[in-house]
């Protein structure tokens, strides 16, 4: 069986969505990866004729033992980089996901060792902890500190960045407004921020 990097996009894809809590169906997989529902049939029916993956009969996807296996390998792969390139390089951490995108299929054994030796076993910064909790959950006048932020959107980052609320930083949940948005404290300054956007971010003890 060939693994091309397209296979690997996939199943890393169903992984991904799946840890966001998603149902994965194939409009699902679709909107992950922004392809063609026709490109997403094809894609499906490969997979599935590998062994990678189970399809219900209500058409929903999920992995099995050897899909699982690969998708967690290029996982492991695209966080190691996404480490490498903050904690080495000193990229800014909205930028890291994109990069990894783009070299996670580039590395190789040799050199994934040589990135678990440098930065560790575990190569997962954004891995979920049973303590963390979601912005939009915190209750008011908690303070805590920005654990990691799931989302994939460039943009949203890169906002949330300039609000100041990025992975470390500490603040302060002030009020629910009723326009469904939120006032933080962050860096001592007010900040408002949509519940949507909130959801994204996870936040830890400060």
């Amino acid at each position: 069986m060939r693994i091309t990097i397209s296979k690997e996009n996939y199943l890393k894809a169903i992984a991904e969505a799946e840890g966001e809590g998603e149902t994965v169906i194939a409009a699902t997989l679709a909107r992950w990866l922004k392809v063609s529902a026709p490109a997403v049939t094809m894609a499906i029916r490969r997979l599935k004729r590998d062994g990678l993956i189970r399809v219900s009969t209500e058409g929903e996807i999920t992995l099995k033992k050897e899909g699982r296996a690969i998708a967690d390998r290029v996982l492991q792969r695209h966080r190691l980089i996404e480490r490498m390139l903050t904690e080495i390089f000193g990229m800014e951490w909205y930028k890291v996901h994109d990069e990894a995108e783009q070299l996670e299929h580039a590395v190789s054994s040799d050199f994934e060792r040589r990135l678990i030796d440098k930065l560790g076993p575990n190569g997962n910064p954004d891995r979920r902890s049973a303590d963390w909790t979601r912005l939009d959950q915190l209750e008011p006048g908690t303070t805590a500190r920005v654990m990691s932020v799931f989302e994939r959107d460039r943009s949203l980052l890169e906002y949330l960045d300039a609000l100041g609320i990025r992975p470390s930083a500490e603040l302060e949940m002030v009020t629910r407004n009723y326009d469904d948005t939120l006032t933080l404290k962050v860096a001592g300054k007010p900040v408002q921020l949509g519940t949507a956007a909130a959801a994204k971010v996870w936040v830890g003890k400060g």
